[in-house]
């Protein structure tokens, strides 16, 4: 069987059987984004890493080296945001064409210190090697979180309903128009659409008040997809999901672009990617003041996007038009195409 058959998330199940059972201190480990280590302390360490691959993730003409380091480093926090933890280390790991210049890696470390700066993260180490296959940046992160404020994706409940900090589909948008520059939008939205990609916002001050209030019942951010990360939830929690397409936070510009280019309004917002906004979900009678306690503390939007079903019902998608529709878990995979 070859990789592409089995898929990214196939594969790191496939590891994950391949090694021991996680001991008795890892209360989280493969299979999510975070790792979750219980070291008998008031707080929990938190423990991810993620890898910036020129060619798979992004094309270095189309991004500044001081922007590519916010990016590597952000897409990390946020993924210490969705377990309502802080960042506290970082070690950075390069791998390095030998022709490329030393200010380009200057401009690149500005970029990192500035993102570690603004969520007081220490980067404290790593590597570098030579790389004859392009850029890749590898960044592990370490952070913490009170034992009683960390979030999982297994909480779900049916009835509780599903919600979402800022607006889905940018990022999509950007990398729409990057691939195909015939699809025409504002100049302002370009521009907005594409900060989005190179620059996303860790929601770390939102991701600590979820957590802090205990309300929310599962929560991960969004990075392959809502629909694909929503599976996620649905899957640890088992449980199922309805979700409306009239409800999801989407720019107009947005909807236009993706009518466009794929036949529907929501089809960016749903499979896109590379949000990094939080999805959460929490029961019903808590979920409208929760998102009002967010929005107050942070300014950031929070919009109840969903409900949670049965498991036997499945995921579903409601469309404008009040026609229910499946909700397939489609979003990126880095060895399947959609």
């Amino acid at each position: 069987m070859k990789i592409d058959e089995l898929g990214e998330f196939g594969l790191i199940d496939r590891i994950r059987r391949a090694l021991p059972g996680p001991g008795a201190d890892v209360l989280v480990g493969i299979g999510d984004d975070v790792a979750v280590l219980d070291t008998d302390g008031e707080q929990l360490w938190l423990a991810t890493c993620d890898v910036q691959m020129e060619g798979a993730h992004f094309i270095r003409s189309a991004i500044a080296p001081r922007g590519l380091g916010h990016k590597a480093l952000a897409i990390n926090l946020s993924d210490i945001a969705a377990k309502g933890g802080t960042p506290r280390f970082a070690l950075v790991s390069l791998g390095l064409p030998a022709d490329l210049t030393v200010e380009f890696v200057d401009e690149l470390y500005a970029g990192l210190r500035a993102e570690a700066e603004t969520f007081n993260t220490e980067i404290v180490g790593g590597n570098i090697s030579r790389s004859q296959l392009g850029l890749f940046i590898d960044i592990f992160v370490l952070g913490q979180a009170p034992r009683e404020n960390v979030m999982l994706r297994s909480g779900a409940r049916v009835g509780d309903n599903i919600l979402v900090t800022g607006a889905l589909g940018d990022a999509a948008a950007a990398v729409a128009r990057l691939l195909r520059s015939e699809h025409a939008t504002t100049r302002g939205y370009a521009e907005r659409a594409r900060a989005r990609l190179n620059r996303p916002t860790p929601r770390i001050r939102e991701g600590q008040l979820i957590g802090a209030t205990h309300w929310a019942t599962a929560m991960l951010d969004i990075s392959d997809g809502l629909a694909s990360d929503l599976g996620h939830i649905c899957e640890r929690s088992e449980v199922g999901a309805r979700i409306s397409a009239a409800a999801l936070p989407v720019a107009e510009e947005n909807r236009a672009l993706s009518g466009a280019a794929h036949g529907d309004e929501w089809h960016l917002a749903l499979f896109g990617g590379e949000d990094y906004e939080l999805l959460f979900t929490a029961p019903a009678a808590h979920a409208e003041v929760l998102a009002h306690h967010i929005e107050h503390e942070t300014g950031t939007r929070v919009s109840i996007i969903g409900e949670i079903l049965p498991a036997s019902d499945g995921r579903q998608l409601v469309l404008p038009d009040g026609r229910i529709t499946p909700l397939e878990a489609r979003g990126w995979d880095h060895f399947k195409h959609e």
